[in-house]
């Protein structure tokens, strides 16, 4: 079953409103809190917008001035807290996207189905340079997730082990596809190297 239409849909509004269930805050907090909790690792955060993501979320009545803040000299700060229409806007749209999967488009996926249009050797060196930063990355993760399991809970650490698995099994998938290429097994390979060898676009290919 598909998921209902939404009136907000950029990922940065949920985030905004699973920030705001914890407690009221004016916007700069909520940057703030975002960048603590390490949300910017895993959802894509533009902090200048921010604002006109709390706007929408007002103007939708997901969320709603709680309060506002004044302190000395400083210029007045909006308070924002979830309403009852925003709480169950935040449960249903996070249910949904843990529940079903949907199609996204990774630019990598956009480059695997284009590689045809390199030199299989080609193609090759750059998916071997490929595989040699994933492995850095992966390095990267695996020493950053164990310094951290020694202070913060797992709960709170299972979108870093979801993205270090997800770098591990595209490693193991682009080498295994990189031998493929080398040895001459991989289906159409020779097909391939014809073409770039001679202009011929093989009969299987038009």
């Amino acid at each position: 079953m598909a998921g209902k239409r939404r009136k907000l849909s950029n990922p940065l509004a949920l985030a905004v409103l699973v920030t705001l269930w914890q407690k009221p805050m004016h916007p700069y907090e909520i940057a703030q809190t975002l960048r603590r909790q390490g949300k910017d690792t895993s959802t894509k955060i533009n902090y200048g917008s921010l604002y006109t993501v709390v706007q929408n979320l007002e103007k939708h009545g997901f969320v709603e001035v709680a309060d506002i803040e004044r302190k000395g000299n400083r210029p007045e700060r909006t308070v924002y807290g979830l309403t009852g229409a925003g709480r169950e806007e935040m449960t249903e749209w996070l249910s949904e996207l843990l529940a079903r999967p949907v199609k996204e488009y990774p630019i990598f996926e956009t480059a695997l189905s284009l590689l045809g249009a390199l030199p299989p050797d080609e193609v090759v060196t750059l998916l071997e340079e490929r595989v040699g930063t994933l492995e850095v990355q992966a390095a990267s993760q695996r020493g950053a997730l164990e310094k951290l399991y020694e202070t913060v809970p797992r709960l709170f650490l299972v979108e870093t082990e979801y993205q270090l698995h997800m770098v591990q099994a595209q490693t193991a998938w682009v080498r295994d596809l990189v031998e493929e290429i080398k040895r001459g097994s991989l289906a159409g390979v020779d097909g391939w190297r014809h073409f770039h060898e001679t202009g011929e676009l093989p009969p299987e290919f038009a």
